[in-house]
């Protein structure tokens, strides 16, 4: 089996476990999802793994070969087989499970644009259709028989941070709590999000045979935009219709800050993704909309700079750090401060703001991505 990947995929699947392998990268995710992958099963194509086709998959690995394939789009996959005499090949683009290109024996038997050669269109440039207000606006007041689905979220991901609490990955969350235990943190506001927020990532990223609540087609941005919330909503002793809506509101507003930027980037998603956590912890502590457009100004002044070098056990500890940041510049807002518009990339009114972090992130950072896959490729050449 041949794979090619983009430079961002091949980025971010580097070094990130694979759900039931106990194993980590790209050329164990091609084995087992040739193996025993559902084509039926959208994100959860592994759910039904089982330790047979694990063990079978294992057995292929030293015929698979993964590379990296110059292409126009930052989310891309294609994959050539061959058994039993007959040879197969899958192209993925754009979207994580949208295929473009099936062939069997050279003969084609679907085709979509964006195929191999085609210029494929950047991320969107131009302003989303809805602003902050909006959102804030949307979320406070749609009625709540209409969002209560965003529960499903809690529940997912709260299982699993109970998972990850058990020890997975850096056990950051795990650690957390048993600091808490031996009086060395504080059982605090702030400690109860990172524990739950990186213990959920820990699992998430160590393979744990669990589903998350993805956001923007991640299930670290899922956590991010989740479990910093739901700490808050038990910290603070909120009402269920709280929880839903302060859900509703980081999840919306984690998505909106998304728009601006590309799929995949050298910008750490996760830490945008707690600016929508952020702004409904805001919230839950009483702030209204100045405040929280105070909270996103705040965080984007701290954590805008913290890379993307790929998926793997490190994220929980940039979901650790967003979320602490989520939580201190929630506190500062509703005490009425922010970083004004004389620092950095952050403008006076909040969306511009956003605007600005979506450029470095598309135009500023192009580079530095490049450099981070040329830096992974060559410890990946060193390690065969």
């Amino acid at each position: 089996m041949n794979v090619w990947v983009s430079g961002n995929l091949f980025k971010n699947g580097m070094g990130v476990g694979v759900p039931g392998t106990g194993m980590i990268g790209l050329p164990v995710a091609a084995a087992v999802g040739a193996v025993g992958g559902n084509p039926q099963g959208g994100l959860e194509v592994l759910k039904q793994l089982t330790p047979e086709q694990v063990a079978h998959a294992k057995s292929l690995l030293p015929t698979i070969s993964v590379d990296v394939k110059d292409v126009p789009d930052v989310l891309y996959a294609e994959v050539e087989a061959q058994a039993a005499e007959h040879t197969a090949r899958v192209v993925i683009c754009t979207d994580h499970t949208r295929i473009i290109l099936m062939e069997k024996d050279g003969e084609v038997l679907l085709q979509q644009d964006s195929a191999p050669g085609v210029q494929i269109q950047p991320a969107k440039s131009d302003k989303p259709a809805m602003s902050l207000r909006e959102i804030v606006d949307f979320s406070l007041s749609v009625p709540l028989g209409e969002i209560d689905f965003i529960l499903e979220a809690a529940r997912l991901n709260q299982a699993l941070a109970d998972e990850g609490l058990q020890g997975y990955g850096l056990r950051i969350g795990k650690i957390l709590t048993e600091q808490v235990e031996r009086k060395l943190l504080s059982d605090d506001l702030m400690t109860l999000a990172m524990r739950l927020s990186s213990a959920a990532s820990d699992a998430r990223m160590d393979g744990a045979m669990l589903p998350a609540m993805s956001n923007s087609g991640s299930g670290n941005q899922g956590i991010a935009a989740t479990m910093p919330v739901v700490a808050a909503a038990r910290f603070l002793q909120a009402s269920d219709e709280q929880l839903t809506r302060a859900l509703v509101m980081s999840h919306l507003i984690a998505i909106y800050i998304k728009t601006y930027q590309n799929k995949l980037s050298a910008l750490c998603a996760a830490s945008t993704a707690a600016m929508g956590s952020g702004a409904a912890i805001t919230w839950l502590l009483g702030g209204q909309y100045e405040q929280i457009s105070h909270c996103i100004n705040n965080m984007i002044g701290d954590v805008s700079g913290i890379i993307c070098d790929g998926a793997g056990s490190a994220c929980s500890m940039k979901v650790s750090t967003s979320t602490s940041a989520a939580v201190k510049s929630s506190l500062l807002a509703i005490n009425n401060l922010r970083v004004t518009q004389s620092e950095g990339i952050v403008a006076d009114d909040v969306d511009q703001t956003i605007a600005n972090l979506g450029r470095l992130s598309k135009e500023g950072m192009l580079d530095t991505d490049i450099e981070i896959i040329n830096i992974m490729r060559t410890k990946q050449n060193k390690q065969q």
